[in-house]
């Protein structure tokens, strides 16, 4: 019978999290059109981006859902903020221009990297919450002896820095690192592990 800690590493595998909701926003592109790919107005930019935006979050939260407009306000500020994260303080500038000259891969990187950084951030979302759950429901020995478990499993694919000295900083910050282990994974299947 699997230990607790495997339950969830099994939960929050990466096929199940970061590379499913990839699949979804790559599905959520895919099936959106988005015209010329040039947009001049900032208008046309703005309810583009909104409506690219709710079409993944729909399609990546599996919602039947379609995006009422009198919310149009509230999902562009939701957007705006995404596009900070992407493209830093001058994200909507940034984004209208690529959208406007086609530079930099135009509107389809735009809509991209929205694509990629929400299935980004619904991942660490579901992991987090995983994890969460788990942890609140460990006695205090589990949780003293989880990190053991833990280190003789994986301890061979973390940086030596964390597993010297008795590996401290995974004992001090074992949720930290279990939120990790998804893309720890993730890197080692890429490399053939």
């Amino acid at each position: 019978m699997p230990t607790k800690l495997e339950q969830l590493l099994a939960e929050i595998d990466p096929k199940l999290t970061l590379d499913k909701t990839s699949a979804l926003a790559d599905d959520a592109m895919n099936t959106f059109s988005f015209g010329s790919g040039h947009i001049n107005d900032r208008d046309e930019f703005e309810k583009c981006l909104t409506d690219f935006f709710c079409h993944v979050d729909s399609h990546v939260l599996g919602s039947s859902k379609s995006f009422n407009s009198k919310h149009r306000d509230f999902q562009w500020g939701r957007c705006r903020i995404l596009l900070s994260r992407i493209y830093g303080s001058n994200a909507y500038v940034t984004a209208f221009d690529m959208a406007q000259t086609g530079k930099d891969g135009g509107l389809y990187a735009v809509l991209k990297a929205i694509a990629l950084r929400m299935a980004q951030e619904y991942a660490e979302n579901q992991t987090g919450a995983l994890i969460s759950e788990y942890w609140k429901n460990l006695t205090l020995d589990e949780r003293f002896a989880a990190p053991d478990e833990y280190l003789e499993k994986y301890g061979h694919l973390l940086p030596l820095e964390l597993t010297e000295n008795s590996a401290y900083r995974i004992r001090a910050n074992f949720p930290k690192l279990l939120a990790q282990h998804p893309e720890i994974i993730r890197k080692f299947r890429n490399l053939g592990g």
